[in-house]
């Protein structure tokens, strides 16, 4: 008889990359203005990542080289940072930031899923409402601050919105796209992270307060432009 074979060790799986190190900063929390009527387009360019072409969500206009004019603000609300972000066969969640290289200062996670919200998006005009039911007078949450929401979209009732923390990805997303000021795009992933690829679309929104039950997220778009999506999200206390 032969001397018996050694069995061949199996190839190790490889370790997935680390995740970024976070250094995104706490927001100022800076007091918002009464509001004005009227909103205001303004362009904001920044380069994008190197991302891949599947599973995105609608570009957005970047057209740097042109229409370099002044824009005159009229309104007075808050510019903030908003991502709408998910895995291809999961769900879309919307992160807030004060500035792209801030830290949420809030997040929702929506029930619509990613492609589904994509399709929206392309067809052009997108209306999100997240409703709940008011508080008494003397109670002092501000709308932002509350954990659910009955969501809309396009007046079709769609699920919930619930509040959460931002989680190990958030922050990760974020840091990845913390030199994007407006883009869509896919990420890259992690090997271990199931769900499909991670598409994003990140623009400026004017951040209006109409009253303690009700604020509005408008999405800013370039001067000139008719192009892209158009997207509005309300935050309703009813």
């Amino acid at each position: 008889m032969g001397e018996p074979r050694s069995a061949t060790p199996p190839t190790p799986t490889p370790s997935p990359p680390p995740l970024p190190p976070i250094s995104l900063i706490q927001p100022s929390h800076r007091k918002h203005h009464k509001p004005k009527v009227v909103r205001v387009f303004r362009s904001v360019f920044r380069s994008l990542p190197i991302i891949t072409p599947s599973c995105k969500f609608p570009s957005l206009p970047q057209d740097a080289n042109h229409h370099h004019h002044h824009h005159k603000t009229v309104n007075n609300g808050a510019k903030v940072s908003g991502t709408l972000f998910g895995h291809r066969k999961g769900r879309v969640s919307l992160s807030v930031q004060e500035n792209p290289k801030c830290l949420p200062s809030l997040v929702v996670e929506l029930s619509i899923q990613t492609n589904a919200l994509q399709k929206e998006l392309a067809a052009g005009m997108v209306r999100i409402a997240l409703e709940c039911e008011k508080r008494p007078e003397k109670d002092k949450t501000r709308i932002g601050e509350e954990p659910l929401w009955t969501m809309y979209c396009n007046g079709k009732k769609s699920g919930y919105g619930v509040r959460r923390e931002a989680n190990e990805e958030d922050l990760s997303v974020m840091e990845l796209l913390k030199a994007v000021s407006m883009g869509a795009g896919v990420l890259p992933l992690r090997s271990d992270v199931e769900g499909g690829e991670l598409a994003y679309m990140r623009a400026p929104f004017e951040h209006v307060v109409g009253s303690r039950d009700s604020e509005t997220l408008y999405m800013l778009s370039p001067d000139l432009a008719n192009t892209g999506p158009d997207l509005t999200i309300f935050f309703v206390r009813v």
